[in-house]
């Protein structure tokens, strides 16, 4: 008796053992990884699908506009975003997930703060005093003049496809509309070229910039312009007059992936990078004049102890 009850717990065992469901192989189709215009994002791109190759995983990559990427992923032409702004594509993105088709897979230990501001030795010289206050630009127009400004100070943004017309309305809503414009750049590249410049000639500028980023080493400030609170953008009802919101940097993915390459998202759900990371991954291509896929190889050949945990 105790032996055919044995027996048949050990075929009950058994049973359980071979029916547990056996995590299914990621499919061979390519995961298709967007780029956009700024550095660390593109270098990003690479790094994560050297992980995802180094897994077994096919990769796509594929130039991107950085607000439409997110209708892009929903609809399964791109598989994931890997650095979703909040403050730029926060909106772009929650809209894709409003109409299905889009996930969150999670944050980066990373926070971001996206906003104009200026080099450092424009506070240390105290060229325009009571910076980095915003009231303070209301005295010191003169010094942020350029050839192209109409005798205006200028701010320098960055592509207006990043965020509309989020700088003129700021401008506008502060009461600076009369003393200051702004000037879109064509790139990331140009943000970086005018503040070599400034540098050179210890000349002030107003560029927009974020962080992480390579910049974070050489002590850029930002301009603390009146706190940012939900609805104060002009977008969302408000004046305008409101700074940036510091906020996170999610990762987004395509609803079908945990199912189509499962080993691919695990990995990417747990992937994180921080500040540092991301810094390092701009500089090589900002500072070292790397490629950007020369430089996701060099940050993976020596960032093994950062990434290889995410794919175990």
């Amino acid at each position: 008796m105790k032996f055919t009850k044995f027996v048949a717990a050990a075929a009950v065992s058994a049973t359980m053992v071979f029916a547990a469901p056996v995590m299914a192989e990621d499919s061979s189709k390519p995961i298709v990884i967007p780029t956009h215009n700024w550095s660390s994002q593109v270098v990003m791109a690479y790094v994560i699908g050297g992980i995802f190759e180094s897994m077994g995983n096919n990769v796509e990559y594929v130039p991107a506009d950085s607000q439409a990427v997110y209708e892009a992923v929903r609809n399964g032409d791109i598989t994931i975003s890997h650095e979703v702004w909040q403050s730029a594509f926060g909106a772009s993105f929650y809209n894709a997930m409003d109409k299905g088709g889009i996930i969150d897979a999670g944050s980066h230990e990373a926070l971001t703060l996206e906003e104009m501001g200026v080099p450092g030795y424009v506070i240390e010289q105290n060229m325009c005093p009571g910076l980095p206050n915003w009231e303070a630009l209301k005295d010191c127009k003169d010094i942020f003049v350029t050839a192209d400004s109409d005798g205006k100070g200028r701010w320098l943004e960055g592509p207006q496809s990043w965020h509309g017309d989020l700088m003129p309305e700021r401008i506008a809503a502060l009461g600076l509309g009369d003393d200051y414009m702004v000037k879109f750049a064509g790139g990331a590249d140009a943000l970086w070229a005018e503040l070599a410049a400034a540098k050179k000639e210890n000349r002030a500028v107003i560029t927009f910039n974020w962080t992480p980023n390579f910049t974070d080493a050489d002590g850029f400030v930002f301009i603390e312009f009146p706190e940012y609170t939900d609805g104060c953008r002009t977008v969302d009802g408000g004046d305008g007059s409101c700074g940036s919101p510091k906020g996170w940097l999610k990762k987004a993915a395509n609803y079908k992936m945990p199912k189509t390459h499962p080993a691919a998202y695990k990995a990417y759900s747990k992937l994180s990078f921080s500040t540092l990371h991301i810094g390092q991954m701009a500089a090589l291509v900002d500072i070292d004049k790397m490629s950007h896929e020369d430089a996701a190889k060099k940050w993976l050949a020596d960032n093994e102890a950062v990434w290889m945990p995410f794919t175990k």
